[in-house]
């Protein structure tokens, strides 16, 4: 297990798709050193010091208006309705069209599997690739899981963070499924047990990347898209990448929308794309995701009902942990502007009752303190259980750092094999 200081650094290369819960390596190393993380008491101490009671009691009075743990609210479908019409307001979901046309780049077989390269163009950037995968002697339709990718800090790679499609990977992906994944591609792995799993590039990751050559020079610190596989080239674009974070987050939020509204946008298209094949069971389909893709999990599978089994891994606390203790270790991505005051983050993927759901979680996830990820799971747990459907929620809490290993992920393919088969 690295220690936290070497953690904390390889975050920023290797979480989000982990969606969204990592760490942005220069604002960690700058303002916050590793000494000060290992001696910073989250009992006595916060990140905006004095002003921290004081900004966690404007949404700790009382229950979020919109808590289904209020007394007032008895209808799971009017709360469910009502709630889930205020979530998507608030994060400014941008109209992005109608279905994309797909175009298959590329198909073959390898490791007892078909898969699919694919592209299609939404209204804006660059076109997005995906990675489809499914058992090669399929001849009925499957089940279906929808996979992010993680963030970790780490804008190059998309797709390739939770795929193999060949003997040969870029060194820096086989590190990175090693160190978060126990050196397993895990969108492969659950195809073989009979799904179809797309993976697709996320806003601004890998095909959706921004390139130099497409801001102005003085924010480009010398860099260029030349020679993009090289090794070092990555880094340095990462680095760029995460430093860049504010300043695509100021943009949506001056455009009317947020980030995790266009994650949103973008990935129900990719949905559309997926239940709209002939070789899915549109009925039976699932999501799932490490960190970022974690993230990404809590806002599909709270809004969207044709996800019929959710598995967030590696992203569940409370809006109170990241006002006191955790904001620092996250992307711009996760923050909903005024959300807290209507919905604790747990009950964003609450919002899925009685569908079945699952959240993985990591002791010594540095990312969260304990407390609060223990109080996220009473949260989404008193919801269900309100809800008449406490046997559909399940939550673990495995040893170790940020990750999705080979035990959480048999946990996690068992469940969708329960609910999904």
């Amino acid at each position: 297990m690295p220690n936290r200081r070497n953690f904390l650094k390889e975050s920023s290369v290797a979480s989000i798709g982990m969606a969204g819960l990592d760490v942005l390596n220069p604002f960690v190393n700058d303002i916050f050193s590793p000494l000060t993380l290992m001696n910073s008491n989250e009992n006595t101490e916060n990140l905006i010091g004095l002003y921290g009671p004081w900004a966690v009691s404007l949404i700790e009075s009382k229950l979020p208006s919109l808590s289904f743990r209020r007394k007032e609210w008895n209808d799971l479908d009017q709360w469910r309705k009502t709630a889930k019409q205020r979530l998507l307001e608030r994060m400014g979901v941008p109209d992005i069209g109608g279905m994309p046309k797909v175009t298959v780049k590329k198909q073959y077989e390898y490791d007892g599997l078909h898969i699919e390269e694919l592209t299609w163009q939404l209204p804006y950037g660059r076109p997005t690739e995906g990675i489809l995968l499914k058992p090669a002697k399929a001849t009925t339709p499957l089940p279906a899981i929808l996979a992010f990718h993680d963030h970790g800090g780490n804008k190059y790679f998309g797709t390739r963070k939770i795929t193999k499609t060949s003997e040969e990977q870029h060194p820096l992906m086989k590190e990175h499924q090693q160190e978060y994944y126990e050196g397993l591609a895990w969108a492969n792995e659950i195809a073989k047990r009979g799904y179809v799993v797309l993976v697709s590039d996320a806003f601004p990751f890998a095909s959706r990347r921004v390139w130099m050559q497409d801001v102005p020079a003085h924010l480009r610190r010398g860099l260029n898209d030349n020679d993009p596989e090289n090794s070092e080239n990555i880094r340095k674009y990462n680095e760029w990448a995460g430093e860049h974070e504010h300043v695509m987050s100021k943009s949506l939020l001056s455009a009317g929308t947020t980030w995790a509204g266009v994650f949103y946008a973008e990935d129900k298209k990719a949905l559309d794309i997926l239940c709209a094949r002939q070789d899915v069971d549109a009925t039976r389909v699932g999501c799932a995701g490490l960190s970022g893709g974690g993230m990404r999990t809590v806002f599909m599978g709270g809004l969207d009902e044709r996800i019929q089994c959710a598995v967030c891994v590696g992203f569940m606390t409370t809006w109170k942990d990241l006002v006191l203790h955790k904001s620092f270790t996250h992307t711009w991505m996760t923050y909903v502007p005024i959300l807290p005051n209507e919905l604790d983050f747990p009950e964003i993927l609450s919002l899925r009752a009685p569908l079945p759901t699952m959240v993985l979680n990591d002791i010594d996830d540095d990312l969260y303190t304990l407390s609060e990820m223990k109080r996220a799971d009473t949260i989404v747990k008193e919801v269900y259980t309100k809800a008449g459907s406490a046997e559909r929620y399940k939550c673990s809490f495995y040893p170790g750092p940020h990750k999705f290993d080979k035990k959480m992920q048999e946990e996690a393919f068992v469940w969708f094999d329960r609910w999904l088969k």
